[in-house]
């Protein structure tokens, strides 16, 4: 018997591109963000699709203007799932932010129920990703990637509920001022961030929440660490390597071409979008990858 085609779906917190869901038939849904100086408030739609209207967005930021997020809403869910509705899916897997990081996951269950008085054949698991920005991307992607070589969508699921396990993270921003901000870490924590030339190393833990884990004298050692993390817990034979920035293309070539020459690795170079940017703020570099190891396994051996 054939097995039914499912959908695939998530919101801009996965940092994919409109181009690119597009091509590979995922429903992307985007967020919004507000920039704020000196009184005056801009809104803006988290939908960028060139690297120079990101770019912008930062410079401005740098610039002294303050970006604030809003989640997507309980009425912004139901009105992205009626698009999948409307289309006629019946089965969907649908990717948010951590639920470490925001209540997400839980707004869209109850949306997901609530979609159904309107198209009961409808179906939306939520797939909890523990992780955000190019983390999450990896995990839809990856979805796309277990729908087109012809699973169905429970056994997608169970595959991607594994593999998110290994998803690993090697997060260095500028310095921890907007993640304090944003509420995404400590007031404590925060203090390294403000030290000269130390770059903390943040990761997502088993329960997708930020951990900040160490600090690095400047960017060199935090690269170096990188390589120590990706050597400790090795790229999975699926291939899934990126480097994410918030415009600091010089940083992440130089992580880049560190993971070639040490590893023969190709990593793919993204720049991160506006809304989860907000929380990490410029010049930030950071490494994912989909691992032989769990995440629990990798900070075990690393910080016994």
């Amino acid at each position: 018997m054939k097995k039914e085609r499912f959908a695939v779906s998530t919101d801009s917190t996965s940092d994919l591109r409109p181009s690119y869901a597009k091509a590979r038939d995922i429903y992307l849904a985007p967020l919004t963000y507000t920039l704020e100086k000196d009184g005056v408030v801009e809104e803006g739609l988290d939908a960028q699709e060139q690297d120079e209207e990101i770019v912008r967005f930062y410079e401005r930021v740098s610039g002294g203007w303050f970006p604030r997020t809003a989640k997507l809403n309980f009425e912004a869910h139901l009105a992205h799932f009626r698009r999948l509705g409307e289309a006629g899916v019946k089965d969907a897997l649908h990717f948010m932010i951590s639920s470490g990081l925001a209540n997400t996951v839980e707004l869209t269950r109850l949306a997901a129920e609530e979609i159904r008085k309107e198209y009961p054949a409808l179906h939306i698991l939520p797939i909890d990703p523990l992780t955000a920005t190019v983390g999450q991307g990896m995990l839809t992607r990856m979805a796309a990637d277990c729908r087109d070589r012809g699973m169905d969508a429970k056994e997608a699921a169970a595959y991607l509920e594994e593999a998110k396990n290994r998803v690993q993270h090697c997060i260095i921003p500028s310095d921890l001022f907007y993640l304090k901000k944003g509420g995404r870490v400590s007031a404590t924590a925060a203090v390294i961030g403000s030290m000269l030339n130390v770059k903390p190393m943040l990761v997502f833990d088993e329960n997708g929440k930020l951990a900040v884990k160490e600090k690095c004298k400047g960017m060199k050692k935090a690269f170096a660490r990188v390589l120590e993390h990706l050597e400790r817990a090795p790229l999975d034979e699926a291939g899934y390597a990126v480097v994410v920035h918030t415009n600091n293309p010089e940083g992440a070539n130089a992580l880049a071409e560190m993971i070639n020459s040490r590893f023969g690795i190709q990593a793919e170079i993204v720049l991160m979008g506006p809304v989860i940017g907000s929380h990490v703020g410029p010049g930030s570099v950071s490494f994912a990858w989909l691992s032989t190891k769990t995440r629990t396994e990798l900070l075990q051996d690393l910080y016994k």
